[in-house]
């Protein structure tokens, strides 16, 4: 005799089970783009971190020139998300990125510490150059721009190290980690181009503290030659901002979201497909 359906044996899946098929595969894929940045050479690291801040002096620039011509930092934070969108469409990376992706690899055993240093350290440090080579074209080819660059970078160089320092800058890793993981959890450019515009806008319009884009306008307000901080100023800023970007991704979205398929976590390190 046939059980009838809806009986009491009938199994139930537990509520939320329906997502888990997807959040493995995502997890998959994450695990794969972070094995392939991780394994990359040199050169390509400096090329895509060199026009990682490119891309954000891009943002820097138009920014700077609307709010010269408007007096509306929010029209003008705006028009900063040109300077995402061409991060996204021209594959290039910036520093606060790598916070997601490539350290779930490592989890994983799918990449070693070494390399995940490797890849923040270069990455970092060609954001900065680029983008210091940007700040200074800006601020030499567009002279009205200068009085904004220097109020721009001494509200950055003046944040100090404080409680409200330190939020801004978690406030500002994990908005830029949440904007990684919206833009893979879809293969749809125009969603993509979407969370960029939309995340790009609240970390400038909310003024984080962001380590490579607030030093691009640091680095605009030093070279006028108008600024009321100086070189340690900057060096201070970066580190207290870095610090706080690294745990606003690592903690604050990385970790969590780890926490939701932990089981799948366990596998991949049982695996060990890196050493």
């Amino acid at each position: 005799m046939s059980r009838p359906s809806g009986g009491s044996d009938d199994v139930v899946p537990p509520k939320g089970s329906r997502d888990e098929p997807e959040l493995e595969e995502a997890y998959e894929r994450l695990v794969t783009e972070g094995h392939q940045r991780l394994d990359r050479p040199l050169l390509a690291l400096v090329s895509t971190g060199l026009l990682g801040g490119v891309d954000v002096g891009v943002g820097v620039l138009i920014y700077l020139v609307v709010e010269a011509k408007t007096d509306n930092p929010l029209l003008a934070s705006v028009a900063f998300t040109v300077g995402f969108v061409a991060l996204l469409l021209a594959k290039s990376e910036l520093f606060t990125e790598n916070f997601l992706v490539p350290v779930i690899s490592v989890i994983a055993k799918a990449g070693s510490l070494l390399q995940l240093v490797r890849l923040w350290g270069v990455t970092l440090a060609t954001n900065l150059v680029a983008g210091l080579a940007m700040a200074a074209m800006i601020v030499v080819a567009l002279p009205d721009v200068r009085d904004v660059a220097a109020t721009a970078g001494s509200h950055y160089a003046h944040l100090g190290v404080s409680w409200r320092s330190f939020f801004l800058a978690v406030l500002a890793g994990a908005v830029i980690t949440l904007l990684t993981r919206m833009q893979h959890a879809t293969e749809e450019l125009g969603v993509r181009i979407v969370a960029a515009v939309l995340m790009s806008f609240v970390l400038v319009g909310a003024q984080l503290f962001h380590s490579v884009l607030d030093s691009i306008f640091m680095f605009a307000g030093l070279i006028t030659g108008r600024a009321d901080y100086d070189i340690l100023d900057w060096v201070r800023a970066l580190g207290w901002s870095t610090f706080g970007n690294m745990v606003g991704g690592l903690v604050l979205v990385t970790g969590i979201r780890l926490l939701r398929i932990p089981h799948r976590v366990a596998e991949s390190r049982d695996q060990g497909q890196t050493g």
